[in-house]
């Protein structure tokens, strides 16, 4: 298992290979991005570690998993994952993939998969437009949304530990993020414990 640190590409693929075959092959970019980053959030505030282990930034749309939006749009890519991504995926067109080869899921535990399917199951039939505006009540957009409408910058840094802070008001009639407190501190107790010992490995 990579550290929580470290970029897991082959997650990131496989990720968003599972969801494209379940929007039967293809999917759009912005719907990709928005349920990446839910299955991270979910997993997260249950598992105490993200899935995919990318940076994250608040933009216009929402928040976006840096180099998974790299992986979609076939761009700034070394050698080995842009090999490895052609294998599953190719570009239909600027805004959206499709799938070339079934999802391997011996790269994913059991709770990803999990967490996959609980978010397509509960937010798969939303388009990408809504998922967008779903995600600017969440606290880790909401904490730049100034900046960002001032347009004084186009991406603001997203910390995890912000995953863990509830909205405000509520979300959608579905809302997969249900956990206690307890639930909450103890996920959040595992993840410090991940970082710390991710800091110790460097």
């Amino acid at each position: 298992m990579k550290s929580i640190n470290e970029f897991d590409y082959k997650k990131a693929i496989q990720a968003l290979n599972f969801f494209a075959a379940k929007e039967g092959g293809s999917i759009d970019k912005m719907k990709a991005l928005k349920l990446i980053w839910l299955a991270d959030r979910y997993h997260l505030r249950k598992y105490g570690r993200p899935i995919t282990n990318d940076r994250y930034f608040a933009m216009e749309f929402g928040p976006v998993a840096s180099t998974v939006k790299d992986l979609i749009g076939f761009n700034m890519l070394g050698k080995e994952e842009l090999s490895y991504l052609s294998k599953y995926l190719k570009k239909k067109n600027d805004n959206t993939i499709t799938v070339v080869k079934k999802t391997d899921s011996d790269v994913f535990s059991q709770t990803d998969i999990e967490a996959f399917e609980v978010v397509y199951s509960e937010y798969g039939e939303y388009k990408p437009i809504y998922l967008s505006r779903i995600s600017h009540k969440f606290p880790e957009w909401l904490k730049h949304e100034e900046i960002l409408k001032s347009k004084v910058s186009l991406r603001e840094d997203i910390k995890y530990s912000d995953f863990f802070e509830n909205p405000k008001e509520k979300i959608s009639e579905k809302n997969i993020f249900t956990e206690s407190k307890e639930e909450l501190n103890y996920a959040k107790s595992v993840f410090n414990e991940n970082v710390t010992m991710a800091c110790n490995w460097l």
